[in-house]
């Protein structure tokens, strides 16, 4: 059995974090820089290597891409799926935040919500509650 954990890279995986903790509550709970490593380079000493977080109950590993430029692709959606459809509101508008809205939070056809954007930092997120039951 495998466990699916994000790993995200980014530009500046510290400020990428810091919103992700604003936006959805929990903690950036370690960061190791290169500068922390044996024999590091003085120029990325500050860059992170690994950082750890939880964001809405899910924990979230990041890494500042340093050693190939990010692309950024519409491949993969990171999908919040929300039991309260307040929660789920809250944590639409904070990630769409200086983001771009794709798809509107509204109800959807098979009886929950859905909404998709696209976050300040070119990441895609769906956001969504439990279906209601019939």
């Amino acid at each position: 059995m495998a466990k699916l954990t994000a790993y995200i890279m980014s530009e500046d995986a510290k400020a990428q974090a810091a919103f992700y903790v604003q936006a959805l509550g929990g903690e950036i709970l370690s960061v190791v820089t290169h500068g922390q490593l044996p024999e590091s380079n003085e120029e990325l000493k500050d860059k992170v290597v690994n950082l750890s977080m939880t964001a809405a109950g899910i924990t979230i590993l990041m890494s500042d891409s340093v050693f190939e430029p990010l692309r950024q692709g519409n491949a993969i959606n990171l999908s919040l799926e929300y039991q309260d459809e307040a929660e789920a509101q809250a944590a639409f508008d904070q990630l769409a935040e200086n983001g771009n809205v794709i798809c509107p939070l509204e109800p959807a056809f098979w009886g929950a919500l859905f909404g998709q954007i696209e976050d300040k930092f070119g990441l895609r997120w769906m956001i969504t509650t439990a279906a209601q039951k019939a």
